[in-house]
């Protein structure tokens, strides 16, 4: 793959590109700019971060010959990472967002920097970065310095499926520790790619699990003998909100030839968990498409600091580095995406409460047979628990390095609670397709619509109907890990 100008996240495969290139139009940016910063640096300037001290240390002059020391300095002090190390694809992603970032030439760093870090992800050296230590703003500091230790032979990375010292992966591979040269080790720490990449990551999981959303709630529709008459197309257009009205449809496609819906229903209404699905996961599609077009927009950018540019004869300090416009995006869609699993819970409660002429837990012979009452008992430990991790990181904000750094976005801990919500909504959606393909079979031999019916199927090749009480963290598992590795059938 070679890195375009401007990545967007359909740029970006899935999973990700083996191996990534430079263009010859960014060999020429990094270049230029590079030949550029050093013939300032030659005529005696002072710049921040290049020949200066870092943070509060800013207006403390560095000597030429201790340039090099002080980016090592810089990289070594910063790797202050603590807590769960992140998923290596994570990581890569990161890599793969440095090596763009970097690419736009305006960090003013060789391009024998940026050609080592396309040698570490095409040769699958991952460095081992930890969770916790970003305060989203003055880049990412504490895990882009993680990830560039591995650089100098320091730190450990996974290398073949082992996790080993960077200096021995980078013998095996042939490569030598690198020796940073002026405003290096600041342009690989400055920037917003620990965040980015969990928010690449959030939006590929979140598409998917809004579709797998979809048709599980169309699926509990059917099973709990819901109307499909709140999902009718003129109720939305007085209401038109892009995300109301998709969904709307979407309900409508899956439920569509289904033998349920032609049987007079007796209730008025239904419980909101499903009439309202066209207003609550609409609302939830409206928010990812606000957050795909900000993070697209950081995926286009330069988040360094300061910015080297010979076109204008500029090194200027500014703020780019600053997480505030993903913090908040981060946050919403974590508010966003647990209130599919809310919803998604409310429905299993509905489908195991006995109305309806469904036994009460959907279980066979219920008494000698508890059946899916625990289930539901763990969706609703999960949703409690990601409504305490909804708390906006965004609205903290602590000072640091002296006050110098005085506001702070915290989309750090935005986005890695955003990570536990995604992982949790895809639990909590398992849990109801178990509970509303159970539920199905006490309706047969009548049959839903065709797409779902392909839906109840897939889960039947590893989840047979409970008969009678059995283990079923084994079935929540298999469920679980099928929303992640199925092809979803789409209407």
């Amino acid at each position: 793959m070679i890195l375009p100008e401007h990545l967007h996240i359909s740029d970006i495969p899935s999973p990700l590109p083996p191996s990534i290139l430079l263009s010859e139009a960014a060999r020429h940016r990094i270049t230029a700019n590079r030949n550029y910063l050093e013939k300032k640096l030659q005529g005696g300037g002072t710049y921040y971060g290049i020949n200066t001290g870092f943070g509060s240390l800013c207006d403390v002059r560095v000597a030429d010959d201790e340039l090099a020391q002080l980016q090592e300095n810089l990289v070594c002090s910063h790797a202050c990472g603590m807590g769960d190390e992140v998923p290596q694809e994570i990581v890569r992603l990161m890599l793969l967002l440095k090596v763009q970032g970097l690419s736009q030439g305006y960090s003013g760093v060789r391009l024998e920097l940026v050609e080592r870090l396309v040698d570490f992800y095409n040769l699958s050296i991952t460095p081992v970065v930890y969770e916790q230590g970003s305060l989203g703003a003055s880049g990412d500091l504490a895990p882009l310095a993680h990830l560039s230790l591995a650089l100098l032979g320091k730190g450990e990375v996974y290398f073949k499926g082992t996790k080993c010292k960077a200096d021995e992966a980078l013998r095996a591979s042939g490569l030598k520790p690198m020796r940073l040269a002026a405003k290096e080790g600041l342009a690989l720490l400055n920037g917003t790619q620990f965040m980015s990449a969990y928010a690449v990551w959030a939006l590929r999981a979140a598409n998917r699990l809004t579709a797998w959303a979809a048709g599980i709630a169309a699926l509990s529709a059917d099973a709990f003998d819901a109307k499909s008459e709140p999902f009718t197309e003129i109720i939305h257009k007085l209401r038109p909100h892009p995300g109301q009205a998709r969904a709307a449809t979407e309900m409508l496609e899956w439920l569509e030839g289904s033998a349920l819906q032609q049987v007079p229903k007796k209730q008025v209404q239904d419980p909101y968990s499903f009439r309202c699905i066209p207003q609550v996961h609409g609302a939830t599609l409206d928010v990812l498409r606000m957050a795909t077009e900000v993070i697209e927009t950081e995926l286009r950018s330069v988040t360094d600091n300061p910015i080297v540019s010979e076109a204008e004869d500029h090194i200027l300090s500014g703020g780019n580095f600053h997480g505030q416009p993903l913090a908040l995006q981060l946050d919403f869609l974590a508010i966003a995406l647990a209130e599919l699993a809310n919803i998604s819970e409310r429905r299993c409660y509905l489908l195991i409460s006995g109305q309806r002429g469904l036994p009460p837990f959907l279980a066979p012979n219920a008494g000698l047979n508890s059946g899916f009452m625990i289930a539901q008992y763990t969706a609703a430990s999960i949703v409690s628990q990601n409504k305490g991790l909804c708390m906006p990181a965004s609205v903290d904000s602590i000072v640091s390095s002296n006050g110098q750094e005085d506001h702070v976005s915290m989309g750090a801990n935005a986005a890695t609670k955003l990570y536990r919500v995604l992982k949790n909504l895809q639990r909590v959606l398992a849990i109801e397709w178990i509970c509303a393909a159970q539920a199905l079979e006490f309706r047969r031999p009548s049959k839903t619509s065709p797409l779902l019916e392909q839906l109840w199927n897939r889960l039947r090749a590893k989840v047979p109907f409970m008969e009678q009480d059995r283990v079923l963290h084994d079935d929540l598992i298999a469920a679980e890990q099928m929303l992640d590795e199925l092809l979803l059938p789409r209407p």
